[in-house]
């Protein structure tokens, strides 16, 4: 049998504005298929190691197959690490978000590409090269022919219907204590992401789903929960669930949380929702099945730009009921938003500003457009994208990556405004507000009009 290695190529953490750290679960899905079917698999996570580490890592171990996960951000992480580990592999795999939405770049570096949901595709290509067979007969794979350079696509697949088919991902291969050292040390506490469900029927503008496409499919309350023991039988304190939109089906999340209850079980987690799918009784639910904090991709307090420019379908005041059904049901809130959205305007971006710091938020984040390749936003402004779009440096780093007619220092001024209206209301309350916080917002709207 072949020997795997699975490499995440996380390398750039001190760009990376974000404080939260993640096992990668994809690979953690493979690395438990390949296991599975007795394969042995190692994985190289980045998250807390240096590029050399693991290159050194992987030239000693001498596996067969090399996978690397690549997505936006990552891309000349992923392809510098296929390059300078080429010799000592028989085979390079890149798969992934960017992989999957443009092939081509890769193949001039790998071997193959695997295209979408990787879990039956690496086993294939296991099999077939661990029997001496023809990996390029895998379907859903791309991969270049030697000869004319021509790229080749595989038949699809279908995706996985059956999801409790597919066993937990391998978390004894990641460092968990790293990573609860790291919470420790940032947050007071450990946690850890599961996966629930697979698909979103939403189509956001700015989103990219080429892993696991448009149809929502869930696994079963028991299948979750089981994991979710799991999880705390290896330490951690609390779970987030990494899902695209966790509450997407009442039915679903009542039934988890019935099996949490019937359990027994005293656990805390947390999750993410769209701001139209909570209602007062689901938040109940939630709260007394363990949920502490919900996260809410709002983006825009500005009905034409989250309905017309961001396809987003929801509304403002739903929106900021929804908070509130989670805020009364006892459960902390936490909300995204982006500010320069191609088709915004000064009063757009102050009307998101004025709504965001008016919510009762435990944890508020603005962000700058980033345009995905394969997205709606990308189509946008692909012709105007600036040199750090061109180098990739990273999706967290509050860089505005295309020309546009507000410049990245008014964008910025605005997260910054923003961010000390939030705080303003939440160490001095509504009262305190009218006071100190409300000549605040009245000068800064009249700077942020009069900046370029």
């Amino acid at each position: 049998m072949p020997e795997i290695l699975l490499v995440y190529p996380f390398f750039r953490r001190r760009l990376d504005r974000s404080p939260f750290r993640f096992p990668p679960l994809g690979i953690g899905y493979i690395a438990s298929s390949l296991k599975q079917r007795k394969f042995t698999v190692g994985i190289l996570d980045g998250t807390f190691r240096n590029r050399k580490e693991i290159i050194r890592e992987i030239k000693d171990s001498k596996p067969e197959i090399v996978g690397i996960y690549s997505m936006y951000s990552m891309e000349k992480d992923s392809v510098d690490l296929a390059r300078n580990v080429r010799g000592t592999v028989n085979l390079l795999i890149a798969g992934g978000p960017l992989p999957t939405v443009n092939p081509s770049i890769f193949l001039n570096d790998f071997d193959i590409v695997v295209l979408g949901e990787a879990e039956n595709t690496m086993l294939d290509i296991a099999e077939k090269f661990a029997n001496r067979g023809d990996y390029r007969n895998v379907e859903r794979i791309a991969y270049k022919d030697k000869d004319s350079s021509e790229v080749h696509y595989t038949p699809r697949r279908s995706y996985i219907e059956d999801l409790n088919s597919i066993p937990f991902p391998a978390r004894e291969l990641f460092d968990n204590d790293a990573y609860k050292r790291y919470y420790r040390k940032h947050f007071g506490y450990t946690i850890t992401s599961i996966i629930s469900s697979r698909g979103c029927p939403f189509n956001c503008d700015f989103c990219s789903k080429p892993i696991f496409g448009d149809r929502f499919k869930s696994r079963s309350p028991k299948n979750i929960v089981d994991e979710m023991e799991s999880i705390f039988d290896l330490g951690y304190d609390s779970i987030w669930f990494a899902d695209d939109c966790f509450t997407i089906s009442r039915d679903r999340v009542m039934e988890i949380c019935d099996e949490v209850m019937r359990r027994g079980l005293e656990v805390k987690w947390q999750c993410l929702s769209r701001a139209d799918a909570l209602d007062q009784e689901t938040a109940q639910k939630m709260n007394e099945a363990g949920c502490e904090r919900i996260y809410f991709g709002l983006e825009s307090g500005d009905n034409r730009i989250l309905r017309t420019i961001m396809r987003k379908g929801i509304d403002v005041e739903a929106a900021r009921k929804t908070v509130h059904n989670a805020k009364s049901a006892g459960i902390e809130t936490g909300a995204f938003f982006i500010l320069g959205y191609p088709g915004e305007n000064d009063e757009t971006i102050l009307n998101t500003i004025r709504y965001a710091t008016s919510l009762p938020l435990n944890y508020l984040s603005f962000t700058l457009p980033y345009p995905i390749p394969g997205t709606g936003l990308h189509e946008k402004v692909k012709h105007v994208l600036r040199e750090q779009y061109k180098r990739r440096i990273t999706l967290i780093d509050h860089s505005l990556l295309f020309r546009s007619e507000f410049s990245e220092f008014k964008l910025k001024f605005g997260i910054v405004k923003a961010m000390t209206q939030f705080q303003i209301r939440r160490s001095l309350g509504e009262r305190g507000y009218k006071i100190f916080g409300k000549p605040f917002e009245k000068a800064t709207d009249t700077i942020f009009r009069k900046m370029r």
